[in-house]
This record gives C-alpha cells, sequence and structure tokens, in this order.
C-alpha cells in the first residue's frame, strides 16, 4: 500500500515550530543534567558528610542542591509554556485551513459533514502541551544515565540495561495490543457524536412522532461498540501500565539489594549504592511515563492521520488571477455531474446559453436533476464532463472569494445561521445597512422585520427563532439578493411561501428584470413560468425541451404535458 503523503499544510505548520521544538531540547537537555542533583546529592551526603560529620560542609551542599533543583523547576516552567505556545501557534496557523477543509468536504461529501476536524486539531494541542509529549524529550536521556551507572559499577549498568529493555518490550506490547482497539473505538466514537448531533437537529421531528426510543437504541447500540472497543484497549493498556509501573519499583528496589552486596563486599560505597538507585529511577522513568501516556499518543496519531487526509483531499484553493466583475451571461456546455457519493450521474449532457440579464426557469419531475444542475451552476458540486461557464469563463477559474458576492443562491432548505438577522443577510460581512434594507425591500420582508422585538438586531438561529418557515425563506431570499448579484439561483423558492410571500418573490424577480440580473429559477410550480424568458424542461437528468418561454409551452401543451411540468 502506497503511503499517504504529507499534507502540505500540516508539514509547513509543524516546520515553521522547528525553532521551538530545538528549544525544548535544549531546555530538556539542561533539565536532565540537572536531574543529576538528587542522585549527586546523596552521593556526597553518604561520602563525604556522614563520614566526615561535617555540618557546613552538609549546608553548602544543601544550599546547592536547592538552588539546582529551582533551576530545574524553572527551566521546566519554561518548557512546559513554550511548548503551549507551539500548540497555539500550530492551532492559529490551521484552524481556518482545516475550517475551510471541513466545509469544502462537506459540499462535495454530504454524508460526510462533521466538525470532528477541529477537535483532532485539539488533541494534537492538548497532546503537544501535555506530560506525554516530555517522554519523547527525556528518553534519549537513557542512555546517558546508563553510562553513568557504569561508572559505579558496571553490575549497576548491565542491570538497568536489562530492566530498559523489559520495560521497553512492554511498550512494544503495549502499542500492538491497543492499537487497533483504540483506532476502532476512536471511529466508533466519532460514528456515534455524528449520529447524535444529526438526531438532535431534528428534535421535534423525533418527538412529534414518537421516534426518541427508537433513534436512541440506534445510538445506544453505536455507543455500546464504542465503548466495549475502549474497555478493550483501556483493559490492555491498563495491564501494561501497572506493570511497568511494578516492574520499574521491583527494580529500584533490586539495584538497592545488589548495591548493598557491593557494598558488603568493599566494592561500592553507600552513597554510590543510594545514588544509582536514584539515577536508575531517573533513567527508566521516561519509559515508564511513555506507556502510561500511550493512550493520548494513539489519539494524537489518530487524529493526526484524518487531519492529515482531509487536507490532502481537500487542498487549500488555488489563486487564479483576479477576473473582471462578471456581467451574468451563463453557458453550459455538455455538463456531466455526479451527486458525491453516486456512481450515477444525475445531470447528463446539459447544454445551455443564458444571456445577462435572462430569466430561466428549469422544470421537471421530481429527481430529474434540477437542484444538481443549480447546484453545478454555482460551482458547489463541479462537473464531471462538460464545463460552466460565467462570463466565457469556467467558474473554476474564478476565485471564490471575489466571485461569491456576484452570486445569489436560495436553497430549497434554507440555512439561517447564528446572529442577527442584518447579519445574515449582509452574509456576515461588513454590514451596509442601506444594502441590507434594500435585499429586504426586494424580498417583501423589510414591514416583516421591522415587526420583530429587536427590528434588523433581532437574533435567531440556525434552525430556530423568532422567524416562521416561509419568513425564513423570505430572509434567505433577502440574502441571495443582497448586494446587487449578477447571477441569481432560485431553487423552489417558493415552497414555503403564503399568498403574501408569492407576491414578494414575483416583485423581486421583475426588480431584478428591470436590474439586468441573470436569474435561475428550478421550481415546480407553473405560476412563476409567466415571469422567465426561457425554460428548461429536464427528464432524468437530461434536456427534454429547451428554448424561449411561449415557444415551450406551446410545444409541452401540444403534447399535453403541462400538467406534468
Amino acid at each position: 500500500m502506497k503511503p499517504t503523503p504529507l499534507a502540505t499544510d500540516l508539514k509547513e505548520a509543524l516546520k515553521a515550530s522547528k525553532k521551538s521544538f530545538i528549544a525544548a531540547g535544549v531546555f530538556s537537555l539542561f533539565i536532565n543534567l540537572l536531574m543529576l542533583t538528587a542522585p549527586l546529592y546523596m552521593l556526597q551526603v553518604y561520602d563525604r558528610v556522614v563520614t566526615s560529620r561535617s555540618t557546613e560542609t552538609l549546608l553548602y551542599l544543601t544550599l546547592i542542591m536547592v538552588f539546582l533543583f529551582g533551576l530545574m523547576g524553572l527551566l521546566e516552567w519554561v518548557r512546559s509554556r513554550l511548548l503551549v505556545r507551539v500548540g497555539n501557534q500550530l492551532e492559529e496557523r490551521l484552524s481556518t485551513r482545516i475550517y475551510s477543509a471541513m466545509f469544502e468536504q462537506g459540499v462535495k461529501k454530504p454524508n460526510e459533514r462533521s466538525p470532528q476536524a477541529l477537535s483532532d486539531l485539539t488533541t494534537i494541542r492538548q497532546f503537544m502541551t501535555g506530560n506525554g509529549l516530555f517522554a519523547f524529550f527525556d528518553a534519549p536521556w537513557l542512555p546517558i544515565y546508563i553510562g553513568l551507572l557504569f561508572m559505579f559499577h558496571s553490575a549497576f549498568g548491565y542491570f538497568s540495561i536489562g530492566a530498559a529493555v523489559i520495560l521497553l518490550t512492554i511498550a512494544i506490547l503495549n502499542e500492538r495490543g491497543t492499537k487497533k482497539a483504540l483506532q476502532e473505538a476512536n471511529t466508533l466514537n466519532i460514528s456515534a457524536r455524528n449520529l447524535a448531533g444529526s438526531n438532535l437537529n431534528n428534535t421535534e421531528v423525533l418527538h412529534a412522532m414518537g421516534m426518541l426510543p427508537g433513534i436512541r437504541n440506534r445510538w445506544y447500540k453505536r455507543n455500546q461498540l464504542f465503548l466495549a472497543k475502549q474497555s478493550e484497549a483501556s483493559d490492555k493498556a491498563g495491564i501494561y501500565s501497572n506493570l511497568s509501573k511494578v516492574l520499574r519499583m521491583v527494580f529500584q528496589s533490586l539495584i538497592l539489594g545488589l548495591g548493598a552486596l557491593y557494598v558488603v563486599q568493599n566494592e561500592m560505597s553507600p552513597g554510590m549504592m543510594i545514588a544509582g538507585s536514584i539515577l536508575m529511577g531517573r533513567a527508566l522513568a521516561p519509559l515508564d511515563l511513555l506507556i502510561n501516556s500511550w493512550g493520548g499518543f494513539n489519539n494524537a496519531r489518530s487524529a493526526y492521520g484524518r487531519l492529515n487526509q482531509l487536507l490532502i483531499d481537500f487542498p487549500a484553493s488555488q489563486e487564479h488571477m483576479s477576473l473582471p466583475d462578471p456581467v451574468g451571461h451563463v453557458s453550459l456546455e455538455n455538463l456531466v455531474v455526479f451527486p458525491p457519493g453516486s456512481q450515477t450521474p444525475a445531470v447528463r449532457n446539459v447544454n445551455l446559453n443564458l444571456v445577462a440579464g435572462k430569466h430561466l426557469a428549469v422544470v421537471g419531475p421530481s429527481a430529474a436533476g434540477k437542484s444538481t444542475l443549480a447546484r453545478a451552476i454555482l460551482g458547489l458540486w463541479p462537473a464531471a464532463g462538460g464545463v460552466v461557464r460565467i462570463d466565457g469563463a469556467q467558474i473554476e477559474h474564478y476565485n471564490r472569494g471575489e466571485l461569491g458576492p456576484h452570486l445569489g443562491y436560495l436553497p430549497q432548505d434554507i440555512e439561517l445561521f447564528d446572529g442577527t438577522v442584518a447579519e445574515n443577510i449582509a452574509r456576515f460581512g461588513h454590514v451596509d445597512s442601506n444594502q441590507v434594507v434594500i435585499a429586504a425591500k426586494k424580498a417583501g420582508v423589510h414591514e416583516l422585520i421591522l415587526k420583530l422585538s429587536n427590528g434588523y438586531d433581532t437574533h435567531i438561529g440556525s434552525t430556530q427563532g423568532a422567524l416562521s418557515g416561509g419568513q425564513r425563506q423570505r430572509v434567505g431570499l433577502a440574502r441571495a439578493l443582497y448586494g446587487f448579484p449578477k447571477v441569481v439561483v432560485l431553487d423552489e423558492p417558493n415552497s414555503n411561501l403564503d399568498e403574501q410571500g408569492e407576491v414578494a418573490l414575483t416583485h423581486a424577480m421583475a426588480q431584478l428584470k428591470e436590474e439586468n440580473t441573470t436569474v435561475i429559477v428550478v421550481s415546480h410550480r407553473p405560476s412563476l413560468l409567466r415571469h422567465v424568458d426561457q425554460i428548461l424542461v429536464m427528464r432524468e437528468g437530461s434536456v427534454h425541451m429547451y428554448g424561449e418561454r411561449d415557444d415551450v409551452l406551446k410545444a409541452l401543451a401540444e403534447k399535453n404535458q403541462v400538467r406534468a411540468v
């Protein structure tokens, strides 16, 4: 299997922190040198102070010991703060990029919409600022500590090597024994959380029709699978963790016994015996910490892999040369579109040429490909074949941030966002009060907004709030019309509208006509047909009929198909 390449964004973000990691390594150097304070202090106390009975020597040694430990604590604090800032810098560099990739994934793969990527970034940052990472900085000092033990006595050195090999073996067994179960547990946990989030977005339906027990049971089963896998991994990790802890304590006691043997045989001083035990404990500490923090490391590694794959699958948008502001000429050339995850095209070989300022109605039965065509015209779903052009340029050649303000879109499912009515209409950019009011008046919703508790400053939520379904649709229409867009796509714009809303929509289309705005409206209702210039009739993803409105209506009437439209 070909290894997954490293995403450039992730690589560059880590590379930018290279100097900080080197600095943390330098701090680790001095911290580990200062870790020798305890064994050296014990060595001097037992071999010099006790034998000489010099309280003055004990005082000076103690003052030096306290100073060195204080210095070590300061260096550890600085190292910790440094790694916290490295984690924050990593999140600052990647958060907006990941946010964009996450939403691009939501557009191209609707079934995989999830905020998990941001949680993964947090997991990586938390691991980088926790104790688990310190084990990787301190582990390289193991050979140096063992070398010092050899200086005390060769038996101490060989004993420490044996102890380190045993603990390292436990670490490897811990990795192999828990990796698969932890990965499966993480996957199941993400799946269960996404399912719960999806269910929460439909609480009214679940409550109204008594569906909660069934849907809750479905989530419960998935959550139980997650708990089972996590328990399996935790049980194994607990065995290895406790075994490592017990063995480390046994090894420290055994080395004391070994040292005592050599003291009795006059091959070692009592100070070396005590110092050797402390030194070996320090040498083995990173391995013990590594085993105990392996779960966090596995979580961070899994999160890293998911983020890496996300950034590879959805690379940063390439900035193109800025094109002139569009006039609104829309053309399709042999357009073929596959919905995300589908193996069957929903749009097949569609051609049309819509001059700027013209209005087009896209009609046809359900599942004819109308909404898919609308998404393709806006560049939301990529063309598998053919091209979508705006003013002669392929839509992919526009920078989305520059093209977006010139496009208006009203989807079937109205999605307003957490914020004020004015912010929603202004697309959460700079709120131009005049433009907001103009757009609201076009959509016929200005008077309605004024009657709200705080007018345009009324706070609304993503799916709930002070507005009914029809009112939300009209606010969505105002958002689509904000800023005088050149191309407006309306997908079933009157699905939730009452008679007053229908009249407002008709007036809006008439005003857009006066402003020479290109409009593409998808609708099942014939009431809007009299306000368009052209009609495109779709059947099973293909163009069944296309031309001037009167010609198409006449042809449909002759074939007795008006009712089917």
